[in-house]
């Protein structure tokens, strides 16, 4: 990359100025020169895998017009020893398996038995309500009304019932 864009990008991101006579760039010098270093040895590295592997296509049968060329590999290239035959890879699982079948019983048995003990200790634990003595005189004075009510006239009854029912 140019010093000058550096310097550019270095002031804009962190606002402060460099100089290109600046020994952090002989940093970035010797960063650009591994990191060319490091690329021109894993291409190498690539290379010679691709002529290895199609090498072995040719073996196989699948290339039979190319040919092998030994000055295409690299020094210090090994090639993997042959895998054998190929095996499958499952590329589906089971919606659901025993363990996680084994789970969602254990999980639903703990869940009906919270319930269970929740419900459970709901009903010992909870008592009934008690009746204020206002409640009490309008539950005595109902009773008393309804054993009166069948006894009255059919005018004053219907007149009385009219007047319950009102609001």
């Amino acid at each position: 990359m140019d010093p000058q864009q550096l310097r550019t990008l270095v002031f804009e991101k962190t606002g402060i100025k460099v100089d290109v006579d600046d020994p952090i760039f002989a940093l970035v010098a010797l960063n650009e020169a591994v990191l060319a270093d490091a690329v021109e040895r894993h291409i190498a590295r690539i290379d010679a895998a691709s002529q290895e592997l199609a090498q072995q296509l040719r073996q196989a049968g699948g290339m039979a017009h190319a040919a092998p060329h030994e000055h295409e590999r690299h020094p210090g290239f090994t090639p993997a020893p042959a895998a054998g035959p190929v095996k499958p890879i499952a590329t589906q699982a089971p919606w659901l398996v025993p363990r996680e079948l084994r789970l969602l019983g254990a999980a639903a048995l703990v869940a009906l038995l919270s319930a269970g003990l929740v419900l459970a200790g709901q009903a010992l634990l909870s008592k009934p309500t008690e009746l204020n003595p206002q409640q009490r005189a309008a539950l005595a004075k109902a009773e008393k009304l309804d054993k009166v009510l069948p006894t009255l006239p059919p005018a004053t009854r219907t007149a009385l019932e009219t007047a319950l029912r009102q609001p």
